[in-house]
């Protein structure tokens, strides 16, 4: 909301207003919730897999395997202290195992779509680039999670898309 707006609704009483200066863009990119004819449904955000694995950049490749073995993920983030995405293993480098760290074996800065891209648009970009999963993160690289083309796919039958 503008400032002129923030202190109206001060002088109307109420005690916690904020000025959001990033805008309508950067909250739904944020994966906060959208309203109207385009909200938050017709997003990628409601159907992003939080649990997927994420690993530092010293950890051993070997020891991140071994770990994603016991998961049953094929794929694993490298991430900063907050949760920023530097990199991700795929499947090659896991399937290689060599005595790297997780840095040396990523690959940096992976293509990432936010929370708010719209979940047509996303399912056709897949399709048209032949990807079975996209890491969804916040505007500032924090990571959110990963859409599966199969949950992005189903979510748009649901909706009737």
């Amino acid at each position: 909301m503008s400032p002129r707006a923030a202190s109206r609704l001060e002088t109307l009483g109420f005690e916690q207003v904020c000025d959001y200066v990033a805008g309508k863009a950067d909250w739904g990119s944020a994966g906060l919730p959208l309203d109207g004819a385009n909200g938050s449904e017709t997003r990628a955000g409601p159907y992003v897999r939080t649990g997927v694995p994420t690993c530092w950049p010293a950890e051993r490749l070997h020891d991140v395997c071994d770990k994603l073995d016991e998961s049953g993920w094929d794929t694993c983030f490298v991430v900063d202290d907050h949760r920023v995405v530097l990199g991700r293993l795929g499947r090659s480098a896991i399937r290689g195992r060599v005595d790297v760290s997780a840095e040396e074996a990523m690959t940096p800065g992976p293509s990432t779509i936010r929370p708010s891209a719209r979940l047509e648009a996303i399912v056709e970009r897949m399709h048209r680039q032949k990807l079975s999963n996209l890491p969804v993160t916040t505007s500032d690289g924090r990571l959110v999670g990963l859409l599966t083309l199969r949950d992005a796919e189903h979510s748009l039958q649901q909706l009737g898309g």
